[in-house]
């Protein structure tokens, strides 16, 4: 199976399957993103994808689970989506899970019963890159959305049945408003409910507007220790009915992981305590860190 490259996924995508049925991301604008700017967003041919399909089913007994590239995989008509769930569990009989990323734009487009005929037919989990909860940040950012057209994308993925993994950014305001993307992202999340948030730290990168923006000294990335003052700002301020909460990406300085609601408040000790008393800890230097 050739993939056209690079190709991302998420960490808990390891061990999946990784089924390349768009090239890109249709929005591919986002100031701080680098992923896909040397791709031009397509939709795979149908022929394409059966091909890799029938090439992957040749050394792949026992898959499982399944990831869905490039960028945005619920940018494909409805009716090819569903044609594709349908091929990949008859293909694969052991399979228990198909995933993609999810732009909020496309969660948006489709009708709810298009998401709902999706969700049933074994698209079971989604990533939103939700990043900021601010208005402000994320038209900073050109997401392309607003925070309400966000929250809106995340429970109308969550009322059609999928489970719904979000990521947030640390940092991404900047020092100037780092309080803020804490406090508006948090309640951003609170009206979602997802079934998990990944806390990433920004990590400016090359040839981005962002990262271009910082060196011409437009942008202000915040310290270590400023950005552990975000996550427990953002965590203190979470209402999560049932929720993993996950700090543990390669960018991270310090990895955290817990159960919301249960574990906030050690969540948050922890974090003050760092914050009050760093030599006690030993926190990720920067050359460690990835995206």
């Amino acid at each position: 199976m050739k993939y056209d490259m690079p190709l991302f996924r998420p960490p808990s995508e390891a061990f999946s399957l990784i089924l390349q049925v768009t090239i890109g991301c249709s929005h591919n604008a986002c100031t701080f993103c680098g992923m896909y700017k040397m791709k031009k967003f397509r939709v795979k041919d149908w022929d394409e994808i059966e091909s890799d399909i029938v090439k992957a089913s040749h050394y792949s007994d026992g898959v499982d689970k399944i990831f869905l590239a490039d960028g945005n995989a619920l940018a494909m008509d409805t009716g090819q989506m569903l044609m594709l769930l349908e091929k990949l569990y008859k293909t694969f009989p052991d399979l228990k899970r198909v995933s993609s990323y999810a732009g909020p734009r496309d969660l948006l487009r489709k009708t709810t019963e298009d998401l709902q005929k999706i969700s049933r037919a074994g698209l079971k989990l989604l990533y939103l890159g939700v990043e900021s909860g601010s208005d402000d940040i994320l038209k900073g950012v050109n997401k392309g959305v607003t925070a309400a057209e966000m929250m809106e994308a995340g429970q109308r993925a969550r009322e059609a049945g999928f489970e719904l993994s979000v990521t947030v950014l640390t940092g991404l305001g900047g020092k100037s408003k780092s309080r803020e993307n804490a406090v508006e992202t948090a309640a951003l999340l609170n009206g979602i409910q997802p079934d998990y948030i990944g806390a990433l730290t920004l990590t400016p990168t090359p040839n981005t507007i962002l990262y271009n923006n910082l060196k011409k000294g437009n942008f202000s990335l915040l310290n270590p220790l400023e950005n552990l003052q975000e996550i427990k700002w953002m965590l203190e301020k979470l209402t999560m009915q049932k929720c993993l909460f996950r700090c543990n990406h390669a960018s991270n300085y310090l990895p955290l992981k817990g159960m919301l609601p249960d574990d906030s408040e050690r969540l948050t000790s922890l974090l003050g305590d760092v914050v009050r008393n760093p030599e006690k800890y030993k926190l990720k230097p920067e050359y460690l860190r990835g995206l």
